[in-house]
């Protein structure tokens, strides 16, 4: 019999109701698992299958799996993963939890409220600025914290998962992952790759590609104590899970961007990025993005045959289609361009930065560059740590302003549209921000920022924890300035709700773009 087979009695078993706690348990099934829900416990059985990406055909394989499950789970959510246990047959061949012959294998975890898986949360409104800024801090200290795989064959790796999606997906019904459009992705996504050997295997040499979590999405992540909780990483290959840390974010940000929260798929990119400064490998991120769809796509596309109902088979199968379609489409990218958003402290500059950056180049968006932040980084600070006054001094200031050009170029030299938010207070700042984008023969507009006096006070005044750390006092100085000549930006009212300010400021985008050629 074959192990498939045999595992029945073990599902049979573990459904009969009072065997894990009273009553009969929830089940949730996936392409490799079985879950069941039972009390404030969850048992995962490693379902007896076979693909070309992962083994647990035999018992011993699911032993050792859920092992390693246990202990890579751990690194981010000790508190969920609680042990391994086994499903014994007893001498008289019934099945339990005494001491016998193992027959299979549990990973067994506390159970949360489905409510507060990010998916969830995130349908309902809930994924906030701040809990995504939070999340994005939350793997930016895994990847810090992971294991270092020196490789000098970055680019290698990546063309091995291209070519595995591309042969996974030849396994797949072609009505659901038509052939062409298989053939047509994997030609584009190893043309993609051509340009960027050279950055990944650097990358590969110099400590980024990492033990990551492997299968980072919103349904693999939930609020544990109210804290974004990475739990489920992909367990059964060390290999597979072994990659560039910008690959492991960019299961999330496609996951994101796929369910229309563009918004959080942009902060969360923009976020991590400000934390860990990996821009070298910002050209592989349309790559990265589309390879983590195809993944998707595959999966669902198998996942579709495991189904206990037909229209959840049907759910599968359209989303594999999906999943393809954005796979194609991720690798589209339009010729970026600069957008510079200036103007005294107040203002919401970055509030504005923050709301246009989703819908300025492709997926995920521009590369939004802010002074302050840069500003803390170039101190070693986080975004939000207070700097003294005696640390804004001119010399400083020109040393972000200086970093913030070469930060913006090397973003559109790498075919990413970026939004830059500062002060701009001196024509020389301006004109300097504009010869970037001059360099690289690309378009660009300045939009400045205008509001009263009084709201401007205001508005810094009510400030907490945010990247500014500009007073009232500053604002009385900028005041002052002589800004000189401002008639090459677009003046914006900004006294308005971020929302009137947004519309306005786009508009002001959309009209200069019909003038660009």
């Amino acid at each position: 019999m074959r192990d498939s087979q045999s595992q029945q009695a073990v599902i049979d078993f573990l459904s009969r109701p009072g065997v894990l706690a009273p009553g009969r348990p929830e089940r949730i099934d996936t392409h490799g698992a079985i879950l069941f829900l039972a009390g404030d416990r969850v048992f995962k059985l490693k379902r007896a299958v076979r693909y070309s990406y992962l083994d647990f055909s035999t018992i011993e394989k699911r032993r050792r799996v859920c092992e390693a499950e246990l202990r890579l789970n751990r690194r981010t959510a000790p508190d969920l993963y609680l042990e391994v246990r086994s499903v014994n047959a007893q001498a008289d061949g019934r099945l339990g939890f005494e001491p016998g012959t193992p027959v299979d294998w549990l990973v067994v975890m506390r159970r949360f409220e489905a409510e507060d898986l990010l998916e969830s949360v995130a349908a309902r409104g809930g994924l906030t600025a701040p809990l995504t800024r939070l999340l994005a801090d939350r793997i930016a200290a895994f990847h810090r914290e992971a294991e270092v795989a020196i490789v000098p064959d970055g680019a290698a790796r990546v063309r091995a998962i291209i070519e595995g999606n591309r042969a996974s997906m030849a396994d797949c019904d072609a009505a659901v992952l038509p052939l062409e459009d298989c053939a047509r992705l994997l030609q584009r996504s190893l043309a993609a790759l051509e340009g960027l050997v050279p950055c990944l295997d650097a990358r590969g040499r110099n400590g980024h590609v990492r033990h990551c979590h492997g299968d980072l999405h919103l349904a693999n992540i939930c609020l544990w104590r109210g804290e974004p909780t990475l739990f489920d990483c992909l367990e059964f290959s060390t290999d597979l899970a072994t990659t560039d840390v910008l690959y492991d974010l960019a299961f999330l940000v496609m996951d994101m961007w796929e369910k229309g929260l563009h918004a959080q798929a942009s902060l969360l990119f923009n976020r991590y990025l400000d934390l860990t400064g990996e821009e070298d490998a910002i050209a592989a991120i349309p790559l990265f993005l589309s390879m983590r769809a195809a993944i998707r796509a595959h999966v669902s596309a198998v996942a579709a045959q495991t189904q206990g109902d037909a229209a959840g088979a049907e759910g599968k199968r359209r989303s594999a289609g999906a999943y393809l379609r954005a796979a194609l489409a991720f690798l589209d990218q339009p010729s970026p361009m600069l957008v510079a958003v200036g103007g005294f402290s107040g203002t919401g500059k970055s509030t504005l930065a923050g709301a246009l950056a989703p819908g300025l180049g492709g997926a995920p968006g521009a590369r939004w560059l802010r002074t302050d932040v840069l500003r803390k980084r170039l101190a070693g600070l986080a975004p939000e740590e207070h700097l003294p006054a005696a640390a804004y001094t001119p010399e400083q200031s020109a040393r972000v302003y200086e970093t913030l050009g070469e930060s913006a170029g090397a973003s559109l030299a790498a075919g990413r549209s970026v939004i830059v938010d500062g002060v701009f207070a001196s024509p020389e700042e301006r004109a300097a921000i504009r010869a970037v984008a001059a360099a690289h023969g690309l378009p660009f507009i300045g939009l400045w920022l205008e509001a009263p006096a009084a709201l401007l006070m205001d508005r810094v005044s009510a400030r907490h924890g945010d990247a500014s750390d500009a007073d009232a006092r500053v604002v009385s100085l900028q005041l002052q300035y002589d800004l000189g000549d401002l008639s090459d930006w677009r003046r914006i009212d900004a006294s308005g709700a971020p929302e009137d300010v947004a519309r306005r400021a786009m508009s002001a985008l959309e009209e200069d773009q019909r003038s660009w050629p």
